[in-house]
């Protein structure tokens, strides 16, 4: 009984994390019905974890990209971790890596649930497991990732 009580614990978590790292998608117009202004061209920093492998995150919301560029600058040290739900293919600007964050998902945390961290690395190694047990829902967290620097468009 108290492994299941764990099990319907952990989802009810992660659950929870997924409606906090899926925003809704905005209105592309305003409420006169005239198109909003141009959307914002997305940024890439580099990150780090505790194995000092990089990874580049590509960022698509103006609120986001700031906070990037403010961690990366010292300007705040709030919500330094990034999460978002991962996909299964390697995305042109991080090559090295057979999974990518979706931008459209990605923010910043402070603390989040276990079930969503692991080291770059073994994201990779596990990658076919990633969605079940293993990072629910896609849902990545790395407790120890770090944006190290902006980089430029690919």
């Amino acid at each position: 009984m108290r492994h299941l009580f764990t099990k319907v614990a952990s989802l009810a978590a992660v659950a929870m994390l997924a409606f906090t790292v899926v925003q809704p998608a905005q209105a592309t117009q305003n409420s006169e019905g005239a198109p909003r202004a141009a959307a914002v061209a997305p940024a890439y920093f580099e990150m780090t974890d505790v194995t000092r492998a990089t990874f580049v995150v590509k960022l698509v919301k103006e609120q986001d990209i700031k906070h990037a560029r403010d961690l990366v600058s010292g300007a705040t040290d709030d919500e330094p971790h990034v999460v978002g739900r991962i996909q299964k293919r390697t995305a042109p600007y991080n090559p090295r890596w057979s999974y990518h964050f979706d931008p459209e998902t990605v923010s910043f945390f402070n603390y989040a649930i276990e079930v969503c961290d692991a080291g770059l690395p073994y994201v990779e190694d596990h990658l076919d497991e990633a969605g079940g047990p293993f990072l629910p829902g896609l849902v990545y967290c790395p407790w120890t990732s770090k944006l190290v620097r902006e980089v430029p468009a690919p």
